[in-house]
């Protein structure tokens, strides 16, 4: 696929997987309309990409606003008369223990991960289903399949992500329109230094191009979901635990970030002070 002059959202743009991304898409001569809500970030994306594509833009705001998620779509399609490839990257971390998450950082996890993922792409369908044509790739993660500890919400969001994206290989078959699922292992991004609590995890993480080539795998060769890295021998691994000896990876997870006993009597305590999830030690109970 020759993606010379095609309009492309990438979502999550102001770093990371997303900014290596969409700057790869403008150096193939796309035009590319970034998203994040960091702005001046954002303008340095542009500074890079117009080198290239000079028609790229950027739109900065809050993706877990529907309104918002739904409108840059709409803008993209008034602006640029269609949208040719939607690339659902935007995420946040949440590397918290359940007992200290509250039902509101959950929320706001799966409208940023997940419900804006559904927004930007029942609203892009419309418009890709008019040209018969069009791409929708989304970024997940290996956390999606095999649960580390302490991401119980960041993990649902990708599980929903997963779903969300499997479903639409049956859905739109006969549209012209491809769905696809790149799931990155480790990567190599800030995202690691935004962590509610420090992670367990001392691997080996990968360039975020890693992921980008499996993006533009998914949409040049049609593959439905690739793990990026590929082959990588420790998430094969995990995956073969996961759905073979589920037992062994639940203790071998138990020993990477175990439930120190004051963590559990702290807990308990709040929840005797009648303290919801989240709540901090010297707060004083709802009446």
């Amino acid at each position: 696929m020759d993606l010379h002059g095609k309009i492309v959202l990438v979502t999550g743009a102001s770093s990371g997987i997303g900014y290596v991304t969409a700057r790869a898409f403008a150096r193939r001569g796309s035009t590319v309309i970034g998203v994040a809500r960091r702005e001046a970030n954002l303008q340095a994306l542009m500074e890079e990409c117009r080198r290239d594509a000079p028609a790229s833009e950027y739109r900065a705001g809050d993706l877990s606003v529907r309104s918002f998620a739904e409108g840059v779509v709409n803008e993209i399609v008034e602006r640029h008369g269609r949208i040719d490839i939607l690339v659902n990257n935007a995420a946040i971390s949440k590397h918290k223990h359940i007992l200290h998450t509250s039902a509101e950082e959950a929320e706001f996890v799966m409208r940023v991960n997940f419900l804006s993922c559904v927004w930007t792409t029942f609203a892009a369908i419309p418009h890709m289903q008019k040209q018969g044509r069009g791409s929708i790739v989304n970024v997940s993660s290996f956390a999606g399949r095999v649960v580390p500890p302490r991401e119980a919400i960041y993990a649902a969001s990708k599980a929903a992500m997963n779903a969300f994206t499997e479903g639409l290989w049956s859905d739109l078959k006969g549209t012209g329109i491809h769905a696809g699922l790149v799931i990155p292992g480790p990567i190599d991004t800030e995202i690691w230094l935004k962590e509610d609590e420090p992670p367990a995890f001392d691997g080996k993480k990968f360039p975020p191009e890693v992921v980008t080539d499996a993006i533009f795998e998914v949409i040049q060769k049609k593959k439905y979901e690739i793990t990026a890295p590929k082959r990588n021998i420790a998430l094969v691994t995990a995956r073969f635990l996961r759905y073979v000896l589920p037992a062994v990876l639940r203790a071998g997870v138990a020993r990477m970030e175990p439930n120190p006993p004051e963590l559990l009597e702290r807990a308990r305590q709040r929840a005797v002070r009648g303290l919801k999830l989240g709540h901090s030690d010297e707060e004083a109970p709802a009446e």
